[in-house]
């Protein structure tokens, strides 16, 4: 696994801002030329500590407005391949993830309407193994952050 240093968190937080910059300002932001600023990005991105390079789009203005949270009930595990597969064939769901506390699987949602979120919900207790949900809808976000990268690793 990298090491990612200083200077790498400062480039990654400068990412984070704008991934559309080119090199050179890139570069200038933390100090580098602009070909020490791109091989270090890809050493970043061969690592794998880039993932993927991308846009943050305001859901509500693609008609996606409603946001809940799904707790998934279960009488089996859910940690292996067939879930991950179903859950990830259901479009509106947006995050899977294997929990420890009151259910197995939290599941991030994204639905146009109400009744969108309610055909979702059906899917989801079509998932093998799902015995009940536990739904959150979020009336207003007050903001999402990206992970921090800008200083050493919180504890």
């Amino acid at each position: 696994m990298m090491t990612v240093d200083d200077l790498d968190r400062r480039l990654l937080a400068c990412l984070q801002e704008d991934a559309a910059q080119s090199y050179a300002a890139l570069g200038q932001a933390v100090g580098l030329s602009a070909g020490a600023a791109h091989e270090r990005v890809r050493k970043l991105k061969a690592a794998g500590v880039i993932r993927r390079t991308t846009i943050e789009v305001d859901p509500a203005a693609l008609g996606h407005g409603v946001l809940a949270y799904v707790l998934l009930d279960t009488d089996a595990w859910m940690g292996d391949e067939p879930t991950q597969r179903a859950l990830r064939d259901i479009a509106a769901v947006q995050e899977a993830h294997i929990i420890a506390g009151p259910a197995s699987v939290l599941v991030k949602v994204r639905t146009a309407t109400t009744e969108g979120l309610q055909a979702t919900l059906r899917a989801l207790h079509q998932v093998n193994g799902v015995t009940s949900t536990q739904t959150i809808v979020v009336l207003e976000s007050y903001f999402e952050r990206p992970p921090a990268v800008g200083a050493a690793r919180q504890p």
